[in-house]
C-alpha cells in the first residue's frame, strides 16, 4: 500500500506532522512501537493505587508556538506560573514573583546584599526578551542564515548569547553566586557541558527562554498526556492511520519503503515521503548505518506527597515556592563543582538539581486523591555514571539527591512522601540509561542528540537527511528538542 507520507513514531512532532498533512488533504500512515501515543510527552499513574496521573518524563510546555495550536485547533490549556523560583540560600532564599517587582527587588536585596544584581536581573532578562520576540517567529520558516539572525538580535544579544560562551555573560553582569547559578541553570537542562567554555550551553540557554515570544514555561492542564491526546485526536480527526504495536524495523530511503513489525508478523508500506519521529542514532540503524550514539545528563524523579515539605524560611509559603522553579544547590560554584566531579567519572558529591509541582497550578492531574505532585531535575548526571551497574547507581544517585535537597528544607523530604496502600514510598527515579532501556532514547539523551543553532548558512527547512525523500521529524532536528511541535510542523512545510 502507497502513502503520500509515512511518519515513523507517534510521539507528539509526529502527530504534528499527521495533523498538518491530513488536514492538507495527504495520505497519512503513522507507525508507533509502543502501545500508546505520545512518545515522552505522556501522563501515566505510576504508582499502584495512588490516583495521580504524572507527566513522568517531560513535564512543562515552553516552546510550542500558539500558531500551531490555533492552526490545528487543538483543545488545550497552557496555565502561567506566577512564581518563576525560588532558591533556598540558608535562612533565607531568592523569590522571583512575576507579578510583584517590590517583592523580588526585596528578595534580591535580603540574598546578595543590594539591588545591584536585581537591576543586572532586569536587564539581562530585558534583553533575551527582545531576543525571544526576535527569533520565535523564525522557528516555523525555512533555516535563517546567521547573519541574518545576528541583524534580528543586535550585537549585544549576539556577542553575549551565540558568540561567546554564556558563562563568560553571566559572570560579568552579576556578582552573587546563587544568581549566577539560577541564570545558569536554564544553560544545563539536559546537556552536560561548562558554560564557561562550551557553546552547547548557549544553545541549551537559548531554547530555554525563546519558547513562543515569551519564554514562558506554561503547565499543560491535565499533564503532558492531554498534550498528545489532543494532537492524536485532531490528526485522527483529520484522516491519519494511527498505528500502535508497529516496530519499524528498516527503511529504505531510496524507494521510500519502511517495513515494519506487528503481532501478526513483518509487512512493508511505501511512502512518498517518510518522515523519521526517531533519534538520530535510531534512523542511523534504520538505515543500516553505525549509529553515533549521544550521552544524556540528567536524574528524573517522580514522586507524590501527603504534603509540602516546611522550608527554612518561614515567611516564605511552600505553596509560593514549589509552584515555581525550586533551585537546590545550584549556585554557580556548585555547578562548577558538580560537573567537575561528573566529568572526572565521579557521582557528584551533592547533584544540583531544581523541583516544581504541577498538581499547584493543577488539581486535575490528582482525580479525587489528595496530596501534592513533585517533579525532580537533576543536573550534571551523565549516562556514563549509570553504566557499569545501572541499579546501583541510580540508587547512589537518588540517595545523593534526597541528601542534596534535604540540606536545603526544613524536615527530611523522604517524611512528606506519600506511600500507596501496599506502603511502598511514592518515588521513582529515571536515569539517562533508563531513558534508553525503557524508552528507546540512546544514550537517555532528552534532546535525541545536542541542541543545534536554529539557523543555517545552507538552507532549508532543519528537518532535511541527504535523502531527498527522508525527512527527520522530531527532536533532534534543527530547531528541535522539547515539547513543540517545531519539528512536526517544518517537515510537514518542508512537504507541503
Amino acid at each position: 500500500m502507497r502513502y503520500d507520507a509515512v511518519i515513523v513514531g507517534a510521539g507528539h512532532n509526529g502527530l504534528v506532522a499527521a495533523a498538518y498533512l491530513a488536514r492538507a488533504g495527504r495520505r497519512v500512515l503513522v507507525l508507533e512501537r509502543l502501545g500508546h501515543v505520545g512518545g515522552l510527552a505522556v501522563s501515566a499513574q505510576a504508582f499502584p493505587g495512588v490516583e495521580a496521573r504524572l507527566s513522568r518524563y517531560s513535564y512543562l510546555v515552553s516552546l510550542l508556538p500558539a500558531k500551531i495550536v490555533k492552526d490545528l485547533g487543538l483543545r488545550i490549556e497552557l496555565r502561567r506560573r506566577r512564581y518563576a523560583s525560588y532558591t533556598p540560600v540558608g535562612e533565607t532564599g531568592l523569590l522571583v514573583d512575576n507579578e510583584d517587582a517590590g517583592r523580588t527587588e526585596a528578595s534580591f536585596r535580603e540574598v546578595t546584599g543590594s539591588a545591584a544584581d536585581y537591576h543586572a536581573w532586569r536587564d539581562f532578562y530585558g534583553m533575551t526578551a527582545e531576543v525571544a520576540r526576535a527569533l520565535a517567529p523564525t522557528l516555523l520558516g525555512p533555516l535563517p542564515t546567521a547573519r541574518e539572525v545576528e541583524r534580528l538580535v543586535g550585537a549585544r544579544a549576539w556577542r553575549e548569547m551565540f558568540a561567546e560562551p554564556i558563562g563568560r555573560a553571566v559572570d560579568a553582569r552579576f556578582g552573587d553566586d546563587t544568581v549566577r547559578g539560577v541564570v545558569l541553570t536554564d544553560a544545563l537542562i539536559g546537556t552536560f557541558a561548562d558554560p564557561g567554555r562550551d557553546l552547547l550551553a548557549n544553545r541549551c540557554f537559548l531554547y530555554h527562554v525563546i519558547g513562543d515570544g515569551t519564554g514562558e514555561w506554561n503547565v499543560p492542564v491535565g499533564g503532558m498526556g492531554a498534550v498528545s491526546g489532543a494532537l492524536a485526536r485532531v490528526a485522527a480527526e483529520a484522516g491519519a492511520d494511527i498505528r500502535t504495536g508497529a516496530e519499524v524495523i528498516g527503511i529504505d530511503p531510496g524507494a521510500g519503503e519502511v517495513t515494519f513489525r506487528t503481532g501478526a508478523g513483518e509487512h512493508a508500506v511505501s511512502g512518498e515521503k517518510v518522515l523519521a519521529n526517531v533519534p538520530p542514532a535510531v534512523l542511523d540503524r534504520l538505515l543500516g548505518k553505525a549509529p553515533e550514539v549521544p550521552e544524556g545528563a540528567q536524574l528524573k524523579v517522580n514522586m507524590v506527597l501527603r504534603r509540602l515539605p516546611r522550608l527554612k524560611d518561614g515567611r516564605v509559603d511552600p505553596r509560593a515556592a514549589f509552584s515555581g522553579t525550586f533551585h537546590i544547590n545550584e549556585g554557580r560554584d556548585q555547578l562548577a563543582r558538580a560537573f567537575a566531579q561528573a566529568d572526572g567519572g565521579e557521582m557528584p558529591e551533592v547533584p544540583p538539581a531544581e523541583v516544581y509541582c504541577h498538581s499547584l497550578t493543577d488539581r486535575s492531574i490528582l482525580g479525587e486523591g489528595e496530596g501534592e505532585t513533585m517533579t525532580l531535575f537533576g543536573l550534571h548526571l551523565p549516562a556514563r555514571l549509570f553504566r557499569k551497574n545501572p541499579e546501583k547507581s541510580r540508587q547512589d544517585a537518588l540517595a545523593a539527591t534526597l541528601r542534596s535537597i534535604n540540606s536545603v528544607l526544613a524536615e527530611p523530604l523522604e517524611d512528606c512522601l506519600a506511600r500507596t496502600p501496599g506502603g511502598v514510598p511514592c518515588i521513582e527515579a529515571k536515569t539517562p540509561v533508563d531513558l534508553e532501556n525503557e524508552a528507546g532514547l540512546p544514550g537517555g539523551h532528552i534532546f535525541h542528540r545536542d541542541l543545534a543553532w536554529p539557523y543555517a548558512d545552507d538552507g532549508g527547512w532543519g528537518v532535511e537527511t541527504g535523502h531527498p525523500r527522508l525527512l527527520l521529524c522530531g527532536a533532534g532536528a534543527r530547531r528541535g528538542g522539547g515539547v513543540s511541535g517545531i519539528p512536526g510542523h517544518n517537515a510537514a512545510m518542508s512537504l507541503l
